[in-house]
């Protein structure tokens, strides 16, 4: 069974820009960046912390990178990929979305009792 979330409108969002939310107990953030959308788990894969020490703030001062605010890795935009710091070579996990009627939705299989 497929269910969405509702993340929030496109036009609340600043471009470029970011922002966190929690959906059923797991931590995501959106970034906005040329017209374009990426959504990842909020979770670095270096030692699995939230990437933020300020609400919304993902990106570095440039607003061209990821930044996990613990080490200070960098990840690229476009794929999540770790370009600089502990976690080099390894990458965020990218979320599987929609944008239905300007809104941003997360895609979530969920597992029920009878599909075991």
């Amino acid at each position: 069974m497929v269910q969405r979330q509702r993340l929030c409108h496109l036009d609340t969002l600043p471009d470029p820009g970011s922002k966190g939310f929690s959906v059923n107990g797991e931590n995501v953030f959106l970034i906005k960046q040329h017209g374009k959308v990426y959504l990842y788990r909020n979770q670095c894969p270096h030692i699995g912390i939230a990437l933020e020490w300020v609400e919304d703030q993902f990106l570095d001062a440039s607003h061209t990178m990821i930044q996990c605010a613990n080490h200070g890795a960098l990840f690229v935009i476009e794929n999540g990929e770790c370009v600089a710091g502990p976690c080099s070579g390894k990458a965020l996990i990218a979320l599987p979305f929609d944008i239905v009627d300007g809104y941003v939705e997360l895609i979530a299989e969920r597992v029920t009792d009878q599909e075991h």
